[in-house]
């Protein structure tokens, strides 16, 4: 990373003249094949294919180096692999470093979808995963065998939010474990808000269908890795096909240059809404990483530059079924839908025997009925309304 402001690099990185021929965002290069005028032309791609020569559909064209550069300036990598989705960068970096008779350490607070892989299919394969209370800190280094190959941490916390103390977790691994890979699902910051890669995490991983897309209109995955780890990633992950078309790997670097301005505001709204929350009668916790009752809120204090608009509350009472329904079902700016981070605001909700039941360590320390709300760009004070409408539907709902 340069000395440059974040701001900065969002602005200019990637940006490269080759990548844009003269005009201000990356060419859109669509290709299967890229044809060579020479033996010699086709002897110097193969020798660089690996690193942004133009060579085979599957290595990348001039639209997708112009990402990876990107991506790996602003987290402070080696190198950024892209995947057609977040599940995918997270299942091809796990699969890329393991290897039958291995072992993973994961916490138990991280994305569904990261823990089946661990439960269905990697299982299969002779890889074995054993979970950690979220918010461990040093004592992790209790918890690794010889055979730990990978180390798997989420900050802050799928769903709960709780954000984790990377720096003990990395030092107790490195002092146990030298060559375990360290792997962070840095979603909710978005590569901005949190630099794992400074803090001796080896891969940081991002769904980037989130806020790097920022529209919910296309889905990709991305893993930057620090020197150590990048090659193993980018020759395991092309072996596995992995790869993005250029259109959404466009779509991506256009994204990003809007980025810092987009978290801003979804950062302050989900603030203002997270303190008004707060003071509602009805609502027991709120998991914000910024309030301070939330838990980690010293290490994000410590470690992060922001908040985005994603987080979590509980409420007081364990809604019943009618009420939960009409809780949801008549907001008019939060909508249901799965995933998050595009402009408009959405709306979830877990009972707490729902959450339990993917907390294979930890558990749950709550009763009621949790929410989680994605904040996007609308007005704050319209979605306190909508918020505060949904909260009095449930107090008229009928047992």
């Amino acid at each position: 990373m340069t000395s440059k402001k974040i701001e900065t690099v969002l602005i200019s990185a990637g940006r490269d003249r080759r990548y844009t021929q003269g005009a201000v965002n990356s060419v859109i290069q669509r290709a299967s094949s890229l044809v060579f005028d020479s033996v010699a032309d086709k002897a110097r791609a193969t020798a660089g294919r690996a690193e942004r020569e133009l060579f085979y559909g599957r290595r990348g064209t001039l639209t997708h180096f112009a990402l990876q550069d990107a991506m790996a300036e602003l987290e402070g990598g080696a190198g950024c692999y892209l995947f057609p989705c977040g599940a995918a960068a997270v299942a091809n970096t796990i699969l890329a470093f393991v290897s039958s008779g291995d072992h993973i350490l994961m916490s138990g607070a991280v994305y569904e979808p990261t823990q089946d892989l661990c439960t269905k299919l990697l299982i299969k394969m002779g890889v074995e995963t054993s979970w950690f209370d979220h918010c461990i800190g040093e004592q992790i280094a209790a918890l690794i065998r010889p055979n730990t190959r990978v180390v798997f941490l989420e900050s802050p916390a799928s769903i709960t939010m709780e954000v984790q103390d990377v720096s003990a977790i990395v030092a107790a691994v490195r002092s146990k474990a030298p060559d375990t890979v360290i792997i962070l699902d840095n979603t909710w910051a978005a590569g901005v808000l949190f630099r794992p890669l400074e803090m001796g995490v080896d891969i940081s991983i991002q769904a980037g269908t989130k806020y790097l897309i920022g529209h919910s209109d296309a889905m990709i995955g991305t893993a930057v890795a620090n020197n150590r780890c990048w090659p193993e990633l980018r020759e395991k992950a092309y072996l596995m096909g992995q790869m993005v078309d250029a259109d959404t790997a466009y779509l991506a670097s256009r994204g990003l240059r809007t980025l810092a301005v987009r978290l801003r505001q979804h950062g302050d709204s989900s603030l203002a809404i997270a303190n008004w929350l707060a003071e509602h009668p009805q609502v027991a916790r709120v998991n914000h990483p910024a309030l301070a009752l939330c838990k980690g809120h010293d290490f994000w204090r410590r470690d992060f530059s922001g908040c985005s608009g994603l987080f979590s509350f509980i409420l007081k009472q364990r809604l019943t079924p009618l009420q939960l329904a009409h809780f949801l079902n008549n907001f008019i700016h939060f909508r249901m839908a799965y995933s998050w981070g595009g402009y408009e605001s959405l709306i979830l909700a877990n009972q707490p025997e729902e959450i339990a039941a993917i907390r294979p360590a930890g558990g749950v320390d709550f009763s009621g009925t949790l929410v989680r709300i994605h904040v996007g760009l609308e007005h704050v004070d319209d979605l306190i309304v909508d918020l505060a409408a949904g909260l009095a539907r449930i107090a008229e709902t009928a047992q």
